[in-house]
């Protein structure tokens, strides 16, 4: 019973509601309830678990990353000794006018300030690289996730992940190897630029440092590149190109690849537009019309006489450690005369004589180089040919072997034979392979007769003729053997061209150069050129009888085709053996010009001859350069004297040669010189120093003659029994 009572429910009475089921309807709900909870609470637990997980991971992710930082920062120099390295010095080299004719160094162009450019150089840069730059601190997460996002997502490449400062860091302070380790370094070192400098500071380093592809460093140096102007001066399409080479300077190069370099350009002006650097008229006008290369004329030329300026300079001021401006005595105007003749006429019948190449040097009368050109595109090949090439001159080496018969009491009007000669065996021949009998040292030169040149040669004697050719300018290793009349020893064209130069100015030895001043951009003055020469080479009455028999070449001779109307010019023209090198070297008053033509590799041309293509291109760019020009006589004109036969000596019965050739004491007679003029000639160069030896230039190759190359050039020879009894004739 009571356990019937203890199971039985009381069961309260109801008054109209039904308490009971809300009960049990309260009791289910609070179930779901704590379900609910406890779902709620195991969720918690899980997010709980995961954010406590993370915070630990994010933790030792820190500790880390801060280790790994530190790891990378300890390889670094200690911050309070890292400097930013200073920049490599440039050369601005100037013509004789002012002009910039090139920038030379490791940079290739000069520094600017900030506050001299137009406001939208350095913004585009900005635009285009590193939008948040002025409100980053050297790292910026934000352009990152912009970069990643731009180059994954949309597949575009508006922007890269590294800030101004961080590639600033990169060009100033590491390499450019691309590793974790690189830009951990890259990110610590932009932190410290952004410590260390201002905004504008940064910005000013970065495009004085930065590299912009074709050897240009900095910004100045890529205007002078790709505009020929300064970085001051470019417009607002020319700001957008060159900034938009840093995306890929080599690629993007516009003198390489104008086409990528608008279509990146066109990237810069919309990225400006959308910054607000620019107005949206701008920028239409700037789409409208792209930027273009401009190219300053004779620029492939001025190369050469650039980089001959930069290798003088150790001699003249010893090492460069700061930016220099040199002025040179390099004429603008006559350097592209010069490479537009040699260029002109070798497109044109170059292929058909066989000449790959040239080259072109002018002086004027007191050594300065006036134009220098060392080959037909300095693109193509940097070999200088005026200044390292060394080649035979053949017949263009012919003068110093009259001037040393002058010397010796021989005239212009001296008769000597053109006949077949025989020395030891080596038998030269005249080109025509005929032989005009009796004639003047005049004719004789004018028309290269190179039988002649040699008995000249054996009256003077070889090592005469070596002295005045060295007396006169050349540089170079001379053999002092017979067959140096012919030109068989090799020159450059600089040495020939100055050699010449005493011919020229009546007499006088010059040195030849380029670099008049050099100072330093704050125009504090490292070096002044001194007037100055070798003093008297060659004596009044000589230089009148040198003049006389180079002027007929001009007249009735080799060159007759260069003759220059209203002018007095002398010259001479060269060929070395089998055709390998043609030369012509001429002057007036007022300019000396020599012209080389061959091939690199010393092939033999198709019978181009010095009195062909040399003097065609020669009279060309003389005509051009001295236009304008009052003609002047040559210093001292020239000198005739009534021909004087050569009489035999009186050998007391005993025989003056033997087997054909002279012996000792009886060389060929020496005519009788004619009358000198009385009196002393003044020259104000008479009482300057006295000749100093010539600097040697660097030697390069070997060949013989001239406009009648020779069968064999002597190059030595054992001493025979008649010259071990007698000596040698030479």
């Amino acid at each position: 019973m009571a356990k019937r009572r203890g199971t039985q429910e009381r069961r309260e009475p109801r008054f109209g509601r039904d308490f009971e089921a809300e009960e049990r309807a309260e009791r289910k709900a609070t179930g779901r309830e704590r379900a609910k909870r406890k779902t709620r609470r195991r969720r918690s637990s899980i997010f709980g678990g995961l954010l406590s997980t993370g915070l630990v991971v994010g933790i030792w992710a820190g500790v880390l990353g801060a280790a790994v930082i530190a790891y990378e920062a300890a390889k670094l120099p200690p911050i309070d000794q890292i400097a930013v390295p200073k920049r490599p010095p440039n050369i601005a080299i100037m013509a004789a006018d002012g002009t910039l004719l090139a920038n030379r160094g490791d940079t290739g162009g000069a520094a600017v300030r900030l506050s001299e450019l137009p406001a939208y150089l350095p913004h585009a840069f900005v635009a285009i690289e590193d939008r948040r730059f002025y409100s980053h601190w050297g790292i910026d997460p934000v352009g990152i996730v912009r970069a990643v996002f731009s180059d994954v997502v949309l597949h575009r490449s508006m922007q890269g992940g590294s800030t101004l400062t961080q590639q600033l860091a990169k060009n100033v302070f590491l390499t450019q190897e691309r590793s974790l380790q690189r830009k951990i370094q890259e990110a610590i070192l932009a932190v410290w630029l952004e410590h260390k400098f201002s905004k504008a500071q940064i910005l000013e380093l970065y495009l004085n440092r930065v590299y912009f592809g074709s050897g240009a460093f900095g910004v100045e140096a890529a205007a002078h590149k790709y505009f020929n102007t300064d970085a001051r001066n470019v417009t607002v399409q020319q700001a957008a190109m060159l900034a938009g080479l840093m995306k890929a300077p080599t690629k993007l190069a516009p003198n390489r690849n104008i086409e990528a370099a608008t279509a990146r350009a066109a990237q810069v002006i919309a990225a400006m537009r959308e910054e607000g650097y620019i107005s949206e008229g701008q920028a239409k006008l700037a789409l409208a019309d792209p930027a273009r290369v401009v190219r300053p004329p004779g620029s492939g030329s001025l190369n050469y006489a650039a980089d001959y300026v930069v290798d003088s300079l150790d001699d003249v001021i010893g090492a460069v450690d700061e930016d220099i401006v040199v002025d040179t005595s390099i004429d603008r105007a006559l350097q592209l005369d010069g490479e537009r003749a040699l260029d002109d006429v070798l497109a044109k019948k170059g292929a058909k004589f066989g000449v790959s190449q040239g080259a072109l040097v002018a002086m004027a009368p007191d050594g300065a180089i006036r134009a220098l050109i060392g080959g037909r595109d300095y693109a193509a090949s940097q070999f200088d040919r005026a200044v390292a090439a060394k080649r035979q001159p053949g017949s263009a080496f012919k003068p110093f072997v009259y001037l040393a018969g002058v010397e010796k009491g021989l005239t212009p009007e001296t008769i000597r034979t053109d006949a077949p000669i025989d020395v030891h065996g080596w038998r030269p021949e005249n080109y025509s392979h005929a032989y005009l009998g009796p004639v003047t040292l005049t004719k004789a030169l004018s028309m290269s007769l190179n039988t002649v040149a040699v008995r000249v040669c054996l009256e003077a004697g070889p090592k005469s003729v070596v002295a005045v050719a060295h007396r006169l300018g050349i540089g170079s290793e001379l053999d002092p053997n017979t067959s140096i009349a012919l030109g068989t020893s090799e020159v450059s064209p600089l040495e020939l061209v100055s050699a010449y130069v005493p011919f020229a100015n009546g007499g006088i030895g010059v040195q030849p150069h380029a670099i008049l001043r050099i100072r330093t951009t704050g125009r504090r003055l490292l070096y002044q050129r001194r007037p100055g020469n070798n003093g008297r080479v060659i004596a009044p009455h000589d230089v009148a009888f040198m003049n006389t028999m180079m002027t007929e070449t001009l007249l009735t001779g080799t060159a007759r085709k260069g003759e220059l109307d209203g002018w007095q010019a002398g010259g001479k023209t060269g060929t070395s053996q089998d055709y390998r090198d043609a030369w012509f070297v001429g002057y007036t008053g007022t300019l000396v010009a020599g012209v080389w033509l061959g091939n690199d590799d010393s092939s033999p041309t198709k019978k181009a001859s010095g009195g062909t293509l040399p003097v065609e291109i020669w009279s060309r760019f003389m005509k051009t350069a001295l236009a304008g020009t009052p003609p002047s006589p040559l210093p001292y004109g020239t000198a005739h004297a009534a021909p004087v036969p050569a009489p035999e000596p009186d050998n007391g019965g005993l025989p003056s040669s033997l087997f054909g050739i002279p012996l000792p004491g009886h060389d060929e007679p020496v005519a009788q010189a004619a009358p000198r003029p009385q009196g002393r000639v003044h020259d104000a160069y008479d009482e300057m120093e006295p000749p100093r030896p010539p600097q040697a230039l660097p030697r390069e190759r070997p060949p013989p003659d001239d406009d009648a190359p020779s069968r064999r050039a002597e190059a030595g020879h054992e001493r025979t029994l008649v010259e071990k009894l007698f000596g040698s004739p030479l």
